[in-house]
């Protein structure tokens, strides 16, 4: 093999893991050591380091980064046991030839010039280009002309930002931080959606978007965050960064006293900060009118959606349909996510087609279908479905299989969506390199496939007119848009003129609106359903809590994050019903899981591939009873389902209440009770529109709950909706939940005689 040596100053753009061939930090920093990375190929004897110091030149050996140094973070990436853990910790491995090293006492405004050079055993040499960076230097702001904080506080006094620094090389900022006061008795909520704390107060959440496959909260990551946040408890305000680059915050961690933010800026060192004052309601409506709000979807989201990752034929589809109407189960959405080829995601598999050499959009009539096939009829599938009154969500991904996608997964297939990917890069509609050459994803999943540029009108109308066959002649009711994260590096280039540094955090919102304007121009809702989100995501479909396993923390953390987006805006959420990942939850986890999902905006359950190996870890509730040996589950189910039915109304009404209100439909309780101190001892309770407070059962084997009823700001009593007494606002009640269906929920008196019969029939 040939001698060769490569260097990425900026690596490979993982937020969370350092590139064996990178710099770290990228811009160097003043006092801190500068760790530099390189990988060969080929017989290695030894790698130096060259470099010049304000014209001073040193050399220095490298030494091999050793396997654990290579693969610190790839546990805690993986997530676990699941079908796509091994993918993502194979993709953090280091490579066998890693080299490294580390410059100490650059001072700033040092210009740092080096390469590396490779030694091969015979002698033979190779090197890599050489790099320029300047260090930087941690400044106050008034000594810093190239940067600027515009700060937007609407007549608020008490609130200033203090301690305001840059990051200067000493012709460019490259970021920003300050601090703003925290009092004794303040909480911190938002940030987006937020697994590890409803509470962030002691926590440093950062603001990137990142694929987290499973346990979030642990990791402390999100795949839909926002650089926004309430603070509840004393005078009641909030803020809002206006920014798409990466956020870190060190919310009183360091200093009980003070809320740090940092904040990555542009080539202008311009950021703009609005402080917000006011009731959590009022904080919120502000954000909104900046951001956006969300639209009204139609009522059948609020019925239950069926969903298994390994209904991947029609005549499997059909039979989870069959047998919820044989059981009695009411299901209202299907969402079918094994359906296509998997590489464009615009075909069924074992479709009949000419192959458009051109990549040009394609249409129903342009496909046939065998009776043997996986997907025999179906657009006649889909008109059944809706003939029973279900609807048809397909899956979808913002990526697109390439020639070296199917080279890294030994695979020689694919020709229509090779013609595809080279329509979308000839045509200027593909995510670019710096260097001008289409960008190939980084991340783990779908490597080295093609990104959609999504940043332009043109760009989402070139993508959502190969998708419009899927509406226009198939007839589906929305589309699953899963992914968005697949993004990384901070030199990406986007036809909207953003980088990858302020563009990348935008891919999901840019994702999103793709597929909710190509549904509304055929006439339908925007349904879509989204993992992924950032400041801006609110107005397109509904989201949920993305990757989970089936336990109770998982269960809990699921609750957080439903309740931190909805601090943030977002109306329209739901989670897998107890875990999509793994072997089938515990009858008690499933059932305790529903009856909570019942009154949750989305209620759905899902389940991940598992090569269709028996047992099946299907989510529905008659293999959940089979696992677990409990002929109850299905009864149990089909009693909150059909509760969920005659919910509906009200969930509608209340969904556009808080679509008009900005009120939360799914909101934690300091939104109506700000000042009340006591319900942070009860972070799991919340409120479903108006007149509901629930109370989910989300530890093992609980026999009895405490349930808290604070005072309502119209006054009036709480009632329980089983039993029908009346309790005193102010109070606590000890609920008995020994059984598995059981839930606290609570009426507002007011509300009582219009909302009763869904609960006492």
């Amino acid at each position: 093999m040939m001698l060769s040596i490569t260097h990425h100053p900026f690596g490979n753009g993982h937020p969370y893991a350092i590139s064996a061939d990178q710099r770290n930090p990228v811009f160097p920093v003043a006092g801190d050591p500068l760790w530099l990375g390189a990988v060969t190929q080929g017989d290695v004897k030894s790698v130096t380091c060259e470099f010049v110091i304000d014209g001073h030149a040193e050399s220095i050996a490298c030494e091999r980064a050793s396997e654990a140094d290579r693969n610190a973070d790839a546990a805690a990436n993986a997530g676990g046991e699941g079908h796509l853990a091994e993918a993502q910790e194979s993709s953090l491995h280091g490579e066998d030839d890693a080299w490294q090293t580390t410059i100490a006492d650059i001072r700033g405004g040092e210009n740092l010039r080096y390469r590396f050079v490779a030694v091969g055993e015979n002698g033979e040499q190779s090197s890599t280009d050489w790099e320029d960076c300047v260090a930087c230097a941690w400044v106050p702001l008034d000594q810093c002309p190239i940067a600027s904080l515009e700060v937007h506080a609407d007549g608020m006094t008490a609130i200033r930002p203090l301690q305001v620094q840059a990051l200067s090389d000493g012709s460019t900022a490259r970021r920003m931080r300050f601090a703003l006061p925290l009092q004794p008795d303040e909480h911190v909520v938002g940030f987006g959606e937020r697994y590890d704390s409803l509470d962030q107060r002691g926590l440093t959440p950062d603001v990137i978007v990142f694929e987290q496959y499973k346990n979030q909260g642990a990791a402390h990551r999100t795949y839909f965050p926002m650089p926004f946040a309430h603070v509840i408890g004393g005078v009641g305000w909030g803020f809002y960064l206006h920014t798409s680059r990466r956020m870190w915050c060190d919310v009183g961690s360091s200093d009980s006293s003070m809320m740090m933010i940092e904040a990555e800026t542009g080539e202008d060192g311009h950021l703009v900060l609005d402080l917000y004052q006011g009731s959590p309601v009022q904080v919120l409506t502000a954000f909104l009118n900046e951001t956006g709000r969300a639209k009204k979807l139609p009522d059948w989201v609020h019925r239950l959606w069926a969903s298994g990752n390994e209904w991947n034929t029609q005549e499997l589809v059909m039979s989870r349909m069959n047998q919820h109407r044989d059981e009695h189960i009411p299901v209202g959405v299907v969402v079918i996510e094994a359906w296509s080829d998997e590489e464009g995601i615009t075909i069924f598999r074992d479709a009949h087609y000419a192959v458009n050499e051109s990549g040009g959009p394609r249409h129903g009539d342009d496909f046939s279908f065998d009776s043997t096939g996986a997907w025999p009829d179906p657009k006649a599938m889909i008109q059944e479905l809706h003939d029973r009154g279900i609807k048809v969500i397909l899956w979808q991904i913002p990526l697109l299989k390439s020639e070296e996608t199917f080279a890294a997964e030994h695979q020689s297939h694919g020709l229509q969506v090779i013609c595809d990917g080279n329509a979308m890069v000839r045509e200027g509609y593909a995510v670019r390199e710096q260097d001008g050459e289409a960008y190939h994803n980084r991340a783990w999943w779908f490597p080295k496939a093609l990104m959609p540029d999504l940043s332009t009108d043109e760009g989402r109308a070139w993508w959502a007119a190969h998708r419009r066959d899927l509406v226009d002649d198939f007839d589906i009711d929305g589309f699953k848009t899963d992914g968005g994260e697949h993004a990384w590096g901070r030199e990406l280039r986007y036809n909207d003129g953003t980088r990858g540094d302020d563009g990348n955090n935008l891919n999901p919102v840019r994702y999103a609106r793709t597929y909710c304007e190509l549904l509304e121009s055929c006439g339908k809702a925007p349904v879509t359903f989204s993992r992924s989100g950032f400041a801006g995501s609110q107005p397109y479909g509904a989201f949920w809590a993305g990757d989970e396993n089936s336990t109770w923390e998982a269960f809990r953390a699921s609750l957080r994050a439903g309740l931190s987006a909805a601090a943030c805006g977002v109306v329209y959420w739901g989670w897998d019903l107890a875990g999509f990942s793994g072997s089938v939850p515990t009858a008690e986890l499933y059932i305790r899981a529903a009856a909570a999902s019942v009154f949750m905006p989305i209620m759905q359950y899902h389940s991940e591939f598992n090569n269709h190996e028996l047992p099946l870890r299907d989510r529905t509730p008659w293999n959940i009873a089979e696992q677990n040996g409990d002929v109850d589950v299905v009864a149990q189910f089909r009693e909150l389902v059909e509760l969920r039915e005659r919910l509906v109304p009200y969930l509608s009404h209340a969904a556009e209440t808080a679509v008009e209100s900005d009120r939360p439909l799914m909101r934690a309780l300091f939104f109506d009770h700000a000042q009340d101190s006591r319900i942070w001892d009860h972070p799991y309770e919340y409120q479903l529109g108006d007149d509901l407070l629930i109370n989910p059962v989300c530890e093992e084997g609980a026999s009895e709950l405490s349930t808290y009823l604070p005072e309502r700001v119209a006054g009036g009593a709480w009632i329980d909706v089983w039993s029908g007494e009346s309790h005193a606002p102010g109070s606590s009640v000890l609920n008995d939940v020994s059984g598995r269906t059981a839930i606290p929920v609570f009426c507002a008196a007011a509300a009582w005689d219009n909302l009763k019969h869904m609960f006492m029939e």
